[in-house]
């Protein structure tokens, strides 16, 4: 099968890297919880949206060497090639931030696939297999146009969305349980990417 990946907070994590450039900032206490979500919340609540908006930008573009994978992504996209699967990541990411320093978002994010799912884990996905698109109706056109069999993503909107491929099974990453009240329908969920593997064979 063709399974499409969504990338930010699907594929990598960026909880401790906000967290840690927070406190490098001295914008926040140590106390606050390990938490992309949480150092959000906090600058948010202290009308700080700009703030939050330039730290996005300066993690996925400077910093972003520094994030690391959820735990089980390399084993289970492992498990998925040998069991003959084909694997995409597709992604909605601007090509710069919207305000702050222009860093190139998109080659960032290339090198890190390059680093961690190419050499050094044996190509777990072909870079003619990597698709960043420039809005959330691109990214759902894309999935509908390479024909992914199942797509996997963090956020329901996408999932749900009207021009959602109909033909397209469809898997919500939630490590949080953030969406156990969420009326899903027909979409499964998984909390961690041990758990993949076994549901798509249980999928097919």
């Amino acid at each position: 099968m063709r399974i499409g990946l969504d990338f930010d907070n699907t594929i990598v994590s960026y909880d401790a890297l906000f967290h840690t450039i927070a406190l490098e900032k001295k914008l926040i206490s140590k106390e606050l919880p390990i938490s992309k979500l949480a150092v959000r919340d906090y600058l948010r609540h202290a009308n700080q949206e700009d703030l939050w908006t330039e730290m996005q930008g300066y993690v996925y573009g400077a910093r972003m060497r520094e994030a690391r994978a959820y735990g089980g992504v390399f084993d289970a996209l492992s498990k998925l090639l040998v069991n003959g699967h084909e694997l995409f990541i597709v992604s909605h990411k601007t090509k710069h931030p919207f305000i702050g320093e222009q860093y190139d978002l998109h080659q960032a994010a290339q090198e890190w696939i390059l680093n961690n799912l190419q050499q050094a884990k044996n190509n777990l996905i072909s870079s003619k297999n990597v698709y960043f698109e420039l809005s959330k109706e691109a990214k759902l056109n894309r999935i509908s146009q390479i024909s992914c069999d199942i797509f996997i993503d963090d956020l329901p909107e996408i999932l749900l969305a009207p021009t959602f491929p109909l033909t397209t099974k469809r898997i919500l990453f939630d490590p949080e349980k953030f969406h156990d009240d969420l009326a899903l329908g027909e979409i499964q969920k998984i909390s961690h990417w041990e758990h993949l593997p076994r549901l798509i064979k249980d999928m097919k």
